[in-house]
């Protein structure tokens, strides 16, 4: 695998072709949860699959992710489509962090400069992000019509665990993998420091403890809310930086905003 500097500017068609067994990506992260971006706008099928996928994202034998994030042409309307591998093979309905590294790298595909918004159709739905001017990206999140929490509460005596001292390893798979959640499903540790400031962590569904989930932050900000316990606007404080989130009243949508950056540009065989 050869990697290039990421101060050096390269040509859309440095991105978005695979030529003979190579496979040329760009590697973003939205706040410490990383990606492989593959320009995929010349086909509606993803150009590797799920198995290739595993072992581009394993850290030791591969370029190391969270998952692979394809940028396929529109549907139904929509100006893009985004899918996912995640590090597993298994593919999500969308990601929070991921939307954002999309966004970024479509920006830079389309050669996009300024505040930009767009349409994409993800596995949950309509997706509209938007690129603001200080590089941040803001992510519209409707909720669904049916919301299910499951809070679980840890404490010994008068102490509430902190959610440092978490055994993400342990703790983590007997969430994913219990009967009540078949599909399997991500599991979000949170510690409440004020009503206007979360800390969170979380072990993610085909990925494990990642440094951070947009979605999951989402998630848990509509929970301490209806919980009593929390604003609807907050910062969460995840191992890899904070995201802003806020659930409007007038719309019930939750607004996701937070950072997504390049890290390299790479070419790899398959």
């Amino acid at each position: 695998m050869s990697t290039e500097a990421t101060e050096k500017a390269y040509p859309a068609s440095f991105l978005d072709r695979k030529e003979g067994r190579y496979l040329h990506f760009a590697k973003y992260h939205g706040i410490g949860n990383d990606f492989i971006l593959v320009d995929n706008r010349d086909s509606a099928e993803p150009k590797i699959t799920p198995e290739q996928a595993v072992k581009l994202c394993d850290r030791n034998f591969g370029i190391g992710a969270d998952g692979v994030i394809f940028t396929l042409p529109g549907t139904n309307g929509t100006d893009y489509t985004m899918r996912i591998f995640n590090s597993d093979g298994s593919e999500p309905e969308m990601c929070g962090n991921g939307i954002r590294c999309f966004t970024k790298f479509i920006c830079e595909l389309e050669n996009l400069h300024g505040k930009q918004s767009f349409t994409v159709h993800t596995g949950a739905g309509l997706i509209v992000p938007e690129r603001h001017e200080d590089g941040k990206v803001r992510v519209d999140i409707p909720l669904g019509q049916e919301f299910r929490r499951v809070t679980v509460t840890f404490g010994t005596g008068n102490k509430d665990l902190q959610v440092d001292e978490v055994n993400l390893a342990e703790i983590g798979p007997k969430f994913e993998n219990h009967v009540m959640f078949p599909p399997r499903t991500n599991t979000e540790f949170v510690q409440v420091l004020s009503p206007t400031h979360l800390k969170m962590r979380v072990w993610e569904r085909g990925a494990g403890a990642t440094l951070a989930c947009g979605t999951g932050a989402c998630a848990v900000v509509v929970a301490a809310v209806l919980e009593g316990r929390a604003r609807r606007r907050c910062t969460v404080d995840l191992p890899g930086g904070p995201l802003e989130i806020e659930w409007k009243e007038d719309d019930n949508h939750v607004y996701m905003t937070g950072l997504a950056d390049i890290v390299f540009y790479g070419t790899v065989p398959l």
